[in-house]
């Protein structure tokens, strides 16, 4: 099992919470109160197999698939690809912006992963920097104790990306490309990530992939035995590679974006990934952000979570709502979700696309 007794209530517990979210009939509290007071790994595991055995919930409104069939079946439309007029020079330029931009995105974040909006505003308003008036954060905004650990994500004491698990997958996923071009399989990431990526190196839905892994499962078990976070954004965040390689052809992105997640995500969790990547590839040819988000719907389940989500976040949009009062209600109607779940992470990343205008510094 590879999981201690304590690390095992953990991932019932959240196993009750991913079911009810999934709309089965779920007692949340009363599975909890359970757990914590199992003394043995098979009480534990009998709780896990009743969780399992739940029935869905009269009248949820959602469905969403895992196999790509169906989620064919459940999209809206045809994903419409666009025609990339760019030289071979201009493509590269291209290429090398999102992979920067990538870099900046992952250390802007980096030290303040974790914290809530009101624990960074509070900090920024502190250190006289709300909203920022530079490049990242200003060292004045940690606590002294803390700011020698986190000089080199701040302003002052930048001079390269750190490594980090949202840079990892990006890396990874292009040598899988390159070792497999566009007839990789799942499998062949499963071997890389064995092969190259540290398992203390790995968190929350991936990290219970590879452990499941090393126990001899196979995709897609790996993606759904004793893992509750096959909703969180870890698929999400490896998106990007596959949008690189698909100028201008969402469905293709999707596509290979879907063989990526199913290693380690279900449902929400995969659409992330193939969203994500959609827009990627849609963003060589697409310059409206709102088209953008548009025509990346159409390669996920139109009845899903995440495709109700992003459709509110534009309605926000279109009713022409400040950026404050947008980002309030977004957390107001996603907050019930972990903060680094699928769904709440993908809307927000909708609202700076949308509320940004194109401009990358905002």
């Amino acid at each position: 099992m590879l999981v201690d007794l304590g690390e095992l209530k953990e991932l019932v517990e959240w196993e009750a919470v991913e079911r009810f979210e999934e709309g089965y009939n779920v007692d949340v509290e009363e599975v909890r109160r359970r757990a914590k007071k199992a003394k043995s790994a098979s009480e534990l595991m009998a709780i896990y197999r009743a969780l399992g055995e739940a029935e869905p919930r009269r009248g949820y409104p959602f469905r969403e698939p895992t196999d790509l069939k169906a989620i064919v079946t459940e999209r809206p439309a045809p994903p419409t690809r666009v025609h990339v007029d760019l030289s071979a020079e201009e493509l590269a330029g291209r290429l090398l912006g999102a992979w920067l931009g990538r870099c900046a995105g992952c250390i802007l974040g980096k030290p303040v992963e974790g914290w809530s909006r009101e624990r960074i505003v509070k900090a920024l308003k502190a250190a006289g920097e709300y909203p920022l008036k530079g490049p990242y954060f200003p060292a004045a905004a940690f606590p002294e104790l803390e700011r020698e650990r986190l000089l080199p994500l701040t302003r002052e004491g930048l001079r390269r990306a750190e490594r980090d698990d949202d840079l990892d997958y990006t890396l990874l996923n292009l040598m899988v490309y390159e070792a497999q071009g566009s007839q990789f399989h799942t499998e062949d990431v499963a071997e890389a990530w064995l092969s190259l990526l540290p398992y203390r190196l790995t968190y929350t839905a991936e990290r219970a992939a590879y452990r499941n892994l090393v126990l001899g499962f196979k995709p897609p078990e790996t993606a759904t035995y004793l893992n509750p976070y096959r909703e969180w954004i870890g698929a999400q965040i490896r998106a990007d590679l596959w949008g690189y390689v698909s100028p201008g052809d969402p469905g293709r992105a999707a596509e290979l974006a879907y063989r990526d997640a199913r290693l380690s995500h279900t449902k929400n969790g995969v659409y992330g990934e193939m969203f994500a990547a959609a827009m990627l590839a849609l963003a060589y040819a697409v310059d409206s952000p709102r088209k953008l988000v548009e025509e990346a719907l159409k390669v996920i389940p139109e009845r899903s979570r995440l495709a109700e989500a992003v459709r509110h976040v534009l309605s926000l949009h279109a009713k022409r709502l400040e950026w404050e009062e947008a980002i309030g209600e977004i957390l107001n109607r996603y907050g019930q979700y972990h903060p680094v779940h699928t769904i709440n992470n993908a809307a927000i990343v909708v609202a700076a696309l949308l509320w940004g205008e194109g401009d990358f510094a905002r």
